[in-house]
C-alpha cells in the first residue's frame, strides 16, 4: 500500500492509498427515533443547543457547557388492549456542566433545560410529557489544571464563570479540549442506506406512520448483508390504545412486513430479504412488543448519550468506528463531536473525488490548536489519488471548524 507521510501546519498528515476496498459482507445496526439511547443523545444535543443560543443571543458567544453525559431512566406502565396509562414517570438525569453567569449576570440555565426536556418529549413522546421527573446535575466546577500560587486567580477557574466573554480563551484560539478522535468514511453501501431508511420510515413521519397510528417509535434494526442476501432482525413496537386484540396486532405485524418487503423490492433489486419481526413475541402467551407510548422507555429500559447510533446515523461494527458520544458535547471545542463531524465531511470529499472508498481518522492531543490535529490518517482506494489534491481537501475542513460551530449552534446539523 503506497503511503506519503507530510506535515500540514502542526499535524503529521499521513495517506494510503490503493488500500483494499471493504468486503461486501455487512453487519449494520441502527436505532430508530423513540429508543431510548437516541432519545438521550437527540434530548443532549438540543439542550447544548438551547443553551448556546441563549448565550449567543445574550453575550455573543457559546459559553462553556455540556450535556453528554445525560441519561434517561425508564417508568412504569400497565398496558392492555385499547388501552394503556403511565404508572411511573421517566426519570431525565441531567448530568453535565455549565457556566451559571457572565459578567455577573446569571443565566437560567435549568429554566432553559426543563423547558427543552418537556418541550422534546411533547413532540417525540406526547404520552410521557406529563410523565417526567427531571432531575439536575448541573455543575460549574472548573477543569483539572487550576493550580492555586497566591498569586492570583488561575485564568481556568473563570472558564464556567466568564467575567465577559473575553475569559473565553476559545475566542483568541481555539485549543482542543481532550485528546481523542474522529472517525468517518464514505460511500456507504446500497444495504446501509436501505437500513437507515428502512427505520426512518418506520419510526419517524412517513405515509405509513401517518395512516397506521398503532406504529411506535421505538425501533430498532440489525442486519446482515452478504452482497446479495438480507438477514434482518427488526422491531417496530404498536400503540396499545390503537389495538384492540391480539388478532389485530397479529396483522398490524403482518402490514409492517409486507412493507419491509415492498420497500426491499425497490431499494435492494433482485437481492433476497429475510424478515423477523418482533422475534421476542409470544403471541399465545399475550407477549408482544405492545406499548403504551410506542416507546421502552416507559417500563424501565433506560438511555444514554453515547450508546446509539454514530455520527453517521448507523452502528457499523466491521467499519472503522469510535466510542465518542458526541450529543450534547460543546460546539466550539470539543473535538468528540468536532473531529467526528469533520472526518465523516472530509470522508465524503475525497470519495466524490477519488471515486473510491475513503476513510478518515483525526486524532486531537489536548491543548493543541484544534485546526492542527496531532495525527491525521486517510486511507484510499484509489491507486492513484493525487496527493495535492488530498492534501487540499484535508486543509479545507481544517479550516472549517468556526462555520461548524455556527453550523452546530445554528441547528444547521442533525447528528445520528
Amino acid at each position: 500500500m503506497p503511503r506519503t507521510s507530510t506535515i500540514i501546519g502542526n499535524s503529521h498528515l499521513v495517506i494510503d492509498t490503493a488500500m483494499a476496498t471493504p468486503d461486501a459482507t455487512t453487519i449494520v445496526e441502527r436505532k430508530g427515533l423513540g429508543h431510548p439511547d437516541t432519545l438521550a443523545d437527540h434530548l443532549a444535543e438540543r439542550l447544548s443547543r438551547a443553551y448556546s443560543h441563549h448565550t449567543v443571543a445574550r453575550f455573543g458567544a457559546v459559553l462553556h457547557h455540556n450535556f453528554d453525559k445525560l441519561a434517561l431512566l425508564g417508568g412504569a406502565s400497565e398496558v392492555r388492549y385499547g388501552a394503556g396509562e403511565m404508572t411511573a414517570p421517566v426519570r431525565v438525569l441531567v448530568n453535565g456542566r455549565a457556566a451559571p453567569m457572565c459578567g455577573g449576570e446569571t443565566i437560567p440555565a435549568e429554566e432553559i433545560v426543563e423547558a427543552e426536556v418537556r418541550a422534546f418529549f411533547a413532540e417525540r413522546l406526547p404520552e410521557v410529557s406529563d410523565h417526567l421527573d427531571i432531575v439536575f446535575n448541573i455543575t460549574s466546577n472548573s477543569s483539572p489544571g487550576a493550580v492555586l500560587t497566591g498569586d492570583g486567580t488561575p485564568d481556568r477557574t473563570r472558564w464556567f464563570n466568564p467575567r465577559s466573554v473575553d475569559d473565553l480563551r476559545e475566542r483568541r484560539v481555539r485549543l482542543s479540549n481532550d485528546t481523542s478522535l474522529g472517525t468517518g468514511w464514505a460511500p456507504e453501501n446500497a444495504f446501509e442506506s436501505f437500513v437507515r431508511d428502512l427505520v426512518n420510515h418506520f419510526s419517524g413521519e412517513s405515509e405509513f406512520t401517518l395512516s397506521h397510528a398503532w406504529c411506535g417509535s421505538d425501533v430498532k434494526l440489525m442486519g446482515f448483508w452478504d452482497s446479495h442476501e438480507a438477514d434482518i432482525v427488526l422491531c417496530v413496537p404498536q400503540k396499545s390504545r390503537h389495538v384492540a386484540s391480539r388478532a389485530e396486532y397479529i396483522r398490524n405485524k403482518e402490514s409492517v412486513l409486507a412493507e419491509c418487503h415492498r420497500l426491499a423490492g425497490l431499494r435492494l433489486p433482485g437481492a433476497q430479504a429475510r424478515f423477523r419481526l418482533n422475534a421476542r413475541d409470544v403471541p399465545e402467551k399475550d407477549e408482544l412488543y405492545l406499548t403504551y407510548t410506542g416507546s421502552s422507555i416507559e417500563s424501565g429500559d433506560e438511555g444514554v448519550v453515547g450508546r446509539g447510533n454514530r455520527v453517521n446515523g448507523l452502528i457499523t461494527p466491521l467499519r472503522p468506528m469510535n466510542l465518542e458520544g458526541a450529543n450534547g458535547k460543546n460546539p466550539v471545542y470539543h473535538v468528540g463531536k468536532l473531529y467526528n463531524i469533520a472526518a465523516q465531511r472530509l470522508a465524503h470529499r475525497l470519495h466524490e473525488t477519488t471515486d473510491g472508498h475513503a476513510e478518515v481518522h483525526l486524532v486531537s492531543t489536548t491543548g493543541q490548536r484544534l485546526d492542527e490535529p496531532w495525527r491525521i490518517l486517510v486511507r484510499l482506494s484509489a491507486p492513484d489519488a493525487e496527493i495535492d489534491k488530498v492534501q487540499a481537501l484535508v486543509a479545507e475542513v481544517l479550516g472549517e471548524f468556526p462555520a461548524l460551530t455556527d453550523e452546530l449552534v445554528s441547528d444547521g446539523i442533525e447528528l445520528s
